[in-house]
């Protein structure tokens, strides 16, 4: 039986080891790879999804979302949607509902990509609903990781400049492990669906999942 918080504590948070992503990753910045990278991606049941966007210090000024990540368990790809825009084969790949793609406020995603190109999701699952069925009150992508894991997503990088020429090594890093984290925490909680064996722990008591 695996006993699981509703809620996690920040300062739990900080004492937790960092998350390194160990596999593949790929910067996608032209249609070739864009096209091999997708081909790629179909031979997948399921993939984690994200999205990183420059951030804006201006009042009303507001940037166009810049990567989409999209991540297999050992492999992270990183589109360039700054440079790249949205090619058909991305946009199609984003409404086909064969392959579950799983991320974290995925309307809010899609809001911000119609700046660039209207695409009708397929197959996409938010992790906060499936979390609330289960009684994990976090909605959060480091808190959830860290109360399935024990392990912390460094958030050093979010407010980086995601459009700069090349990527950092961190930015690598943080994108891919979002993407990533998302596709874990599916897998882990429908694993946990279907055999019954986990407790859910709240502050104050021990609630059965049943």
């Amino acid at each position: 039986m695996i006993e699981i918080e509703s809620k996690l504590d920040k300062s739990k948070l900080a004492l937790l080891p960092k998350v390194v992503f160990d596999g593949i990753i790929e910067e996608i910045d032209t249609l070739e790879k864009a096209e091999k990278a997708i081909n790629e991606l179909y031979s997948e049941k399921m993939v984690g999804f994200d999205t990183e966007t420059r951030p804006s210090f201006e009042k009303g000024n507001h940037h166009k979302i810049a990567l989409l990540q999209l991540s297999t368990e050992k492999t992270a790809y990183l589109f360039r949607l700054n440079i790249l825009g949205i090619p058909d084969c991305v946009a199609d790949f984003l409404s086909d509902p064969k392959v579950i793609k799983v991320g974290l406020s995925v309307k809010d995603d899609f809001c911000s990509l119609d700046s660039r190109r209207h695409i009708t999701p397929g197959g996409f699952i938010d992790l906060p609903d499936i979390c609330s069925e289960m009684g994990i009150e976090e909605k959060g992508l480091q808190k959830i990781f860290a109360i399935l894991f024990g392990q912390r997503i460094s958030k050093n990088q979010q407010l980086s400049n995601w459009e700069i020429e090349s990527l950092t090594e961190g930015q690598r890093q943080y994108a891919a492990i979002d993407a990533w984290a998302c596709l874990r925490i599916y897998m882990l909680l429908i694993e946990l669906k279907a055999t019954g064996d986990y407790r859910i722990i709240s502050n104050d008591t021990e609630e059965s999942n049943t």
